[in-house]
């Protein structure tokens, strides 16, 4: 716990923080305030907030009202700079680190020591090793490239990074999403290590077990604002679930009709480490399937290898009874799966290309005239699916880029109109997106389960998996821990589900 003569001396404290994107606002005048020497844990789920929060201390992120003093004085916004200066450092869940750089090399990045105009590697070296020693990990080899260590001592070089930037507030997002037990107590000892010299740690997890055992206070976001501010973080687990999912239902789902018993989709043992291990299910035709758990249990993963984007360990795939071949997403899509992931910019849209334009991308053929496309047939026909799906009226012609979240979302899906897959895996889809628009793709995505489409949707909003889907598959450390059917499983006992740190059981029907 925190030392008694830190208890009142504030290091950073985050005043009435606002963010807001268009349609969307992330945060809703937050308070937080962390003190030296101490572990303030940081729960929410995902997209209650807990990243753009960091964002905004760390200085990638400009707030749109608040303020945010550290030691008292305010801290510059939309600075990284400022931020590093001050000795504020974020390690992110997907570690930043250039693997195919050294150890010392990582560490020292961006302000390495020079001597008469050359690095200094011997230096570099050294203070690297005085760096690990500090943390009690000197069996690292400052020359080893990071490529060769694992996850956890990967964790470590970051930490030693943090160190080299005289760090004073230390952020860890997710830190053990990739760990195992006994790495977890490793990273344990370091961070009540750097508590005792008087760094401040924001330790963002979804394990409320790990809070208990590492934190000194927890605050929790739900929906961008303070729902629990600063309490123990003995604080009773059942009333810290409560504050993370206790928000009333603000939209509503459209009535459908139940699936057939038709199996168009089915997993079995599929593996691909070190994401996710044996998984086996099945997809029903019509049927909304959703899949429930934390980032980095392997959902999105999972997708990904089915689609044929990565290739299993183990395990086969079958499509209206037919085996898929591994690894190839042209075969998957001329089988009649279509996928809508979750980073629609980077993954799914053509920003500059009109909106007409990328929802016809999965089907050219359909437009082609020999060597030549029939251009006005492609712009009627990608038109119709964009007035279907209620997207915004103008866009055929608009490019994408200047459209909303929400319609951008909705170009994707007119793509799969327009190609009438059989089963369609949707990725977050109202990630990002306002209420209205999210009810929009609801509709839209029911039409398609009603038209006999097999839907797999993953999701971070437990509320919309269990007013949306038929079937719910819980997911914990990547594997299945709970299968039930929308109506037949609480919030609460799925957030309980997938925060547990005990070994997996046998899947409970």
């Amino acid at each position: 716990m925190i030392d008694e003569r830190n208890e009142t001396e504030v290091l950073l404290s985050v005043r009435g923080i606002t963010k807001e994107y268009p349609g969307l606002r992330a945060l809703d005048g937050v308070n937080f305030d962390v003190r030296r020497g101490e572990v303030h844990c940081l729960l929410g789920q995902n997209g209650a907030g807990k990243s753009t929060l960091i964002k905004c201390v760390s200085g990638l992120v400009e707030p749109t009202a608040g303020e945010i003093l550290f030691e008292g004085n305010p801290l510059p916004s939309s600075s990284t700079g400022a931020a590093l200066s001050r000795g504020i450092v974020t390690i992110y869940q997907e570690l930043d680190l250039v693997t195919d750089l050294t150890v010392y090399e990582n560490v020292w990045l961006g302000h390495e020591f020079k001597s008469r105009g050359l690095l200094d590697k011997t230096r570099m070296i050294d203070e690297t090793r005085s760096l690990l020693n500090r943390i009690g990990h000197e069996e690292l080899d400052p020359r080893v490239r990071v490529d060769q260590l694992s996850p956890a001592a990967q964790q470590i070089v970051s930490i030693a990074r943090a160190l080299s930037r005289s760090v004073r507030l230390l952020i860890m997002d997710e830190p053990s999403a990739v760990l195992g037990d006994r790495e977890i107590e490793g990273l344990f000892e370091v961070v009540k290590r750097l508590t005792a010299e008087g760094v401040g740690v924001i330790y963002i997890s979804h394990r409320l077990d790990e809070v208990s055992r590492i934190g000194d206070r927890v605050t929790v976001l739900k929906d961008g604002s303070t729902v629990l501010s600063g309490v123990p973080a003995d604080h009773p687990p059942e009333e810290i679930v409560r504050a993370m999912v206790g928000r009333r239902l603000d939209h509503v789902f459209p009535d459908r009709a139940p699936s057939t018993e038709e199996v168009v989709l089915e997993v079995k043992g599929l593996t691909l480490r070190p994401h996710f291990t044996d998984v086996s299910f099945t997809l029903k035709k019509g049927e909304i399937l959703g899949i429930a758990g934390l980032v980095g249990s392997g959902r999105s993963e999972l997708m990904r290898a089915i689609y044929g984007l990565e290739v299993p360990d183990e395990g086969e795939v079958f499509v209206d009874g037919r085996p898929l071949a591994p690894g190839r997403p042209h075969v998957a899509l001329a089988n009649g799966l279509g996928f809508a992931p979750e980073d629609r910019k980077s993954q799914a849209l053509l920003l500059h290309w009109t909106s007409a334009k990328n929802v016809s991308l999965a089907d050219l053929k359909r437009f082609r005239r020999g060597l030549l496309l029939n251009i006005g047939e492609e712009r009627k026909r990608a038109g119709e699916q964009l007035d279907a799906i209620g997207t915004e009226p103008g866009s055929t012609d608009r490019q994408v880029r200047e459209l909303s979240g929400g319609n951008q979302q909705k170009v994707v899906l007119a793509r799969w109109l327009l190609r009438a897959p059989g089963v369609l895996f949707l990725d977050e889809p109202t990630r990002g997106v306002d209420v209205g628009a999210k009810t929009e793709i609801y509709r839209v995505v029911a039409e398609l389960a009603e038209k006999g489409l097999g839907i797999l949707m993953v999701s971070s909003e437990f509320p919309e998996l269990l007013g949306f889907c038929d079937r719910i598959l819980v997911t914990r450390d990547g594997r299945i821990v709970r299968e039930a059917k929308g109506g037949e499983i609480s919030e609460e006992e799925v957030l309980s589900l997938v925060v547990r740190r005990e070994p997996v059981a046998e899947v409970a029907t």
